[in-house]
């Protein structure tokens, strides 16, 4: 064995020797278990997967209109009337990875998809296009669950400026 790389060899000994005296063995794989389920679990979180990019939609209406198909559980300013697209936050603001989501009918294919609304953060409200929403909404128990709720959380700038809507997939109904 080179002699060089001796050190590597011996630190990672002495490393597991005082591993060994601090921790019993149940307490290291549980650790290890709970580490490695975290890690696992992670990517099912819905913020990690909100801007993700988009599958090309045929799609019809004027996204600066409340009518447009993707806001059928909007609560806020569009983001298509402050400067940025139904798809993108305007420049100076930053959309939150906190979201609320809904279905809607697109017409042209008649299917149900899931849709995020994103809070965009950082900037004074917009204040135009403000729209309200609530095809499909049930009575509200917990605030928590209520689209009205402004979402701008996770943010260093927790002011509401617009909201973007961006489509996550098809609805399996």
């Amino acid at each position: 064995m080179d002699r060089g790389w001796y050190w590597v060899d011996e630190q990672a000994r002495r490393t597991t020797l005082a591993l060994a005296r601090r921790l019993s063995r149940r307490n290291f794989l549980s650790r290890l278990g709970l580490l490695l389920t975290g890690a696992a679990a992670l990517p099912l979180l819905p913020v990690a997967r909100a801007f993700a990019q988009e599958t090309s939609l045929r799609e019809v209406g004027d996204p600066q209109t409340c009518e447009y198909w993707r806001y059928c559980a909007l609560s806020g300013m569009l983001c298509s009337c402050c400067g940025g697209s139904h798809r993108t936050c305007p420049p100076g603001s930053e959309a939150s990875p906190i979201t609320w989501v809904g279905t809607c009918r697109n017409p042209l294919d008649d299917r149900e998809y899931l849709i995020s609304y994103n809070d965009c953060c950082g900037k004074a409200a917009c204040g135009r296009c403000g729209c309200h929403n609530t095809e499909g909404d049930k009575p509200v128990y917990f605030n928590s669950n209520s689209s009205t709720v402004l979402w701008c959380f996770g943010v260093e700038h927790t002011s509401y400026h617009c909201t973007v809507a961006l489509v996550l997939g098809e609805s399996s109904q």
